[in-house]
């Protein structure tokens, strides 16, 4: 069995040790999994690989997929080339970005890249290291490597699927041949991706069927290690019972945040501290009453979605996108409805962009009515995506449950309060006991460490404080040696300080040795967590030396920038470096697994 396909159900493994040696082979790059591979393997007397015995020696002329994932979706459409490509027969290396080796580069002969892209045209974090290596001059000529790209992004961002375009083009630059178009997805990306896989292996296959002995036993490693593979995905997703909905902030908060509960129970779900709940929701029913009356459309009108018949109600308010909006809606609802100015606005991006940026799809709607028919209407529309949200606990504490903390997006706009599409339905529609379909999103990149006895520091402000109480559940859980430091922040101590008597329990009990917090309005001078991080400084650079592990999560726009920014003056002030030394001192973190973000 490999180890991609250990589950708790299939292992003989007790659950904790399941998890240590995940959280073990996270941690190892692809020459040690290999390694190890063959370590257990010749002790069981498998003749699959001995001791010592290198990947590449075992793998002539495969397929090298690289995979860069922010929130799962590039790694799913890797883990499904990777899938494919075996069916066909073909030898296949899937790899994190984060874990490769550069200097295996110059080895390449076949290379696909699948990327997400998030935040302003930025790569995933595990694809920074290798997408600035391939800009530097450091880089190797690539002449003659066969190369196929697949990007990954949202059309309703500006800088759609940058980062594919990157890596196509740094990779052209260095002599690579591009023998498959590249793919750009939007969210609704399973159908095309399919498409792209079969197209680029079609193209790959011949060359590399010619080069590979048929007679040579290859052992595949997947860079990481899932929690398990459940019968629950997001194209299957799990109908759980909503337990608890709990608001956690005072009454004169300036934040809504809810403390949900999700049982899990009759699901093979497993998930680890560190993962995502994807949770599919409803729209708002009185507003999409509100559409269909404007449109003069019959809400009992049967149309087509995903091939499936449905009402034109029904459909818009469980299949269809009608919150988050994105410039494909404007542009297919234009031409429908022959909208001159809606039209005009397609053809100036920087205007559509600043109009989609106030405005929901509701909102579009509602401002242009206009006489069509349920079916044109509903093929405007894109398919709903599930919004994903850290997991706010640890199944050794919780079992068959799984805990999320959800900040409430709520604004006005053109004279009505508006609140987002998953978090307004379980604030504010959703009644306990209701079925929600969820599933689970495995997160191989912001995980605890193996040891027990590692240090840990996390910096979690706001909603950002969701995976850190799973780390501290699972933590006490394990009974773990090793010290932990939250740093916590929010507007005000009295309204915001989320989970403060678990934390304040886990104080008392030893489990938390320090926490630090930052309440920025509850003195004249605004004070946030960085603040704090600096304000520990010596302290802090002394944990990183004696081996800590650093977590972020929250905002990625500017807190997560402004903590890297500590970190860096930290570094340089207590560890004598400049600039460039201390940016390389947090790569080299993070190479090692020990600097990890979960931003959004």
């Amino acid at each position: 069995m490999l180890l991609s396909q250990l589950s708790a159900a299939a292992s003989p493994l007790t659950q904790e040790q399941v998890q240590k040696l995940q959280g073990l082979v996270a941690e190892l790059n692809p020459i040690q999994q290999a390694w190890v591979s063959g370590y257990l393997a010749a002790n069981a007397n498998s003749a699959a690989v001995g001791v010592g015995t290198q990947a590449a020696a075992v793998e002539a002329a495969p397929l090298t997929i690289l995979y860069g994932s922010q929130t799962g979706n590039a790694k799913a459409v890797a883990s499904q080339l990777k899938a494919q490509a075996e069916s066909r027969g073909l030898k296949v290396k899937l790899v994190n970005m984060a874990d490769y080796k550069t200097s295996a580069l110059k080895k390449e002969k076949f290379l696909a890249i699948a990327v997400s892209t998030y935040g302003e045209g930025e790569p995933p974090e595990d694809a920074e290291a290798l997408h600035e290596f391939l800009a530097s001059k450091k880089a190797p000529k690539l002449a003659g490597v066969k190369v196929a790209v697949i990007g990954l992004g949202d059309t309703s961002y500006e800088f759609f699927c940058q980062t594919a375009k990157d890596f196509e083009q740094r990779l052209t630059n260095l002599g690579a041949d591009v023998v498959y178009q590249r793919a750009e997805l939007d969210v609704d990306y399973e159908e095309l991706a399919t498409q792209w896989i079969a197209g680029a292996l079609d193209v790959f296959e011949p060359e590399l069927k010619s080069q590979q002995d048929a007679g040579t036993n290859v052992v595949n490693m997947s860079a990481s290690v899932a929690a398990t593979t459940s019968l629950y995905t997001k194209q299957n997703p799990f109908a759980a019972e909503l337990s608890v909905v709990q608001k956690i902030t005072g009454r004169d908060s300036t934040k809504d945040v809810r403390h949900v509960e999700i049982s899990l129970d009759g699901s093979d779900i497993r998930y680890l501290p560190g993962d995502s709940l994807g949770v599919y929701f409803l729209n708002d029913e009185a507003l999409v009453d509100e559409v269909l009356e404007l449109l003069a459309i019959a809400d009992d009108t049967k149309v087509t979605v995903a091939g499936e018949s449905i009402t034109v109600r029904d459909a818009l308010i469980e299949k269809l996108e009608l919150t988050q909006s994105y410039p494909g809606f404007v542009e297919k609802y234009a031409q429908a409805t022959n909208n001159a100015q809606l039209k005009a606005l397609v053809e100036d991006k920087a205007a559509l962009r600043e109009y989609i940026e106030a405005r929901q799809i509701f909102d579009v709607i509602k401002q242009n009515p206009a006489a069509i028919d349920a079916q044109s209407l509903v093929d405007c529309c894109r398919k709903l995506q599930a919004r994903l949200y850290s997991i706010a606990s640890s199944q050794a504490e919780v079992e068959d449950e799984v805990h999320l903390t959800v900040g409430l997006v709520e604004f006005d706009a053109f004279g009505e309060k508006h609140f987002g599409g998953c978090s307004g339905y379980l604030a504010n529609r959703a009644q306990e006991g209701a079925k929600v379909k969820v599933f689970s999103e495995h997160n191989d990149n912001f995980r605890l460490p193996a040891n027990d006895e590692t240090p840990v520091i996390m910096v979690g402000p706001g909603t950002g404080i969701a995976p850190f109480r799973s780390f501290l559940q699972e933590r006490d859980a394990r009974e773990a040696a090793g010290e932990n430091w939250l740093f916590f922040g929010n507007p005000h101590f009295t309204q915001d300080f989320l989970y403060q008597v678990e934390i304040q329990g886990y104080v008392k009990s030893g489990l938390l040795n320090k926490v630090d917090l930052a309440f920025s309005r509850d003195q004249a001078e605004k004070i946030y967590v960085q603040d704090r991080l600096r304000e520990k400084g010596e302290e802090v650079f002394a944990w990183l030396e004696k081996g800590a592990h650093f977590y972020v999560c929250g905002d990625a726009t500017r807190m997560a920038k402004d903590v890297h920014q500590a970190l860096i003056d930290i570094i340089k002030a207590h560890g004598g470096k400049d600039d460039e030394q201390a940016e390389q001192y947090l790569k080299d973190l993070r190479s090692q697994n020990r600097y990890q973000k979960d931003v959004y």
